[in-house]
């Protein structure tokens, strides 16, 4: 991972994306205040309109990006095929974003979840997903990469996979994990109450056919690290804003 800066904007970048415009962004260089300052992404929490639809652009400058496209997250496992899209939009209901179109952002919007970046370079496709533990329960890596497969006919040997700064297994506390997490999973329990969710999902990916050399985690605690927002250090009653991760096929 490489961090890069724009003015007051900080994002890292993944070297397995370096065809594509694309950034893992951290909470600062917005226009938002608290608790949502400074580059909160989401309509969701509560912050301004307005304030988040310029830090929105500020996105798309930065990157190149011609139209922003979202999801309301859900935690769900239901995955969009994206086909002409003439203008930014967010669509509900869904958790993962697949498309083949130049110059369409693909926005993961984050406090504690991962978002799961993938390429498909032989193809020419990308997909982001929106994977929380209740994401990775469901597997919603499986069903992306399963979509990318059924539409678009990739191979998940030729797949890249690239996972964002997230909540780390130092702060991946589930007290109640014999109820909420499957078997499958136990086995990355690193101490009481504790899980490794980028091994989960590391194991996930590779599961589908992806090669291990070809996944990249970011390896940053979104709790412990204060360049992002995270809903596990603010918690419900103060509440805290949204990071976005992002990528884009290159506008031709």
């Amino acid at each position: 991972m490489k961090r890069e800066q724009q003015d007051s904007l900080c994002w890292y970048r993944s070297n397995l994306l370096a065809d594509l415009p694309h950034g893992m962004f951290c909470r600062h260089g917005g226009v938002s205040e608290q608790p949502f300052a400074s580059l909160n992404l989401s309509y969701g929490v509560g912050d301004q309109p307005d304030k988040v639809t310029i830090n929105r652009q500020r996105l798309k400058q930065c990157l190149g990006i011609t139209h922003l496209v979202s999801a309301v997250q859900v935690h769900g496992d239901q995955v969009l095929v994206l086909e002409e899209i003439e203008q930014d939009s967010e669509y509900a209901g869904v958790d993962a974003l697949v498309t083949q179109q130049p110059g369409v952002g693909l926005l993961i919007q984050q406090a504690d979840c991962q978002a799961v970046l993938l390429y498909d370079p032989v193809q020419q496709v990308i997909a982001a997903a929106h994977n929380g533990w209740k994401g990775s329960v469901l597997n919603i890596i499986a069903a992306t990469v399963q979509v990318m497969q059924a539409r678009f006919g990739t191979d998940p040997a030729h797949l890249r996979a690239v996972l964002s700064p997230s909540l780390g297994p130092c702060c991946a506390e589930f007290v109640n994990w014999r109820q909420e997490l499957p078997a499958s999973m136990h086995g990355q329990q690193i101490r009481a109450n504790y899980f490794d969710f980028w091994a989960i999902s590391r194991e996930q990916l590779v599961a589908t056919g992806i090669k291990e050399t070809q996944i990249e985690t970011a390896g940053l605690c979104t709790v412990c690290n204060q360049d992002f927002f995270s809903y596990r250090r603010a918690g419900k009653k103060l509440g805290t804003g949204r990071c976005g991760s992002v990528l884009m096929l290159p506008a031709l």
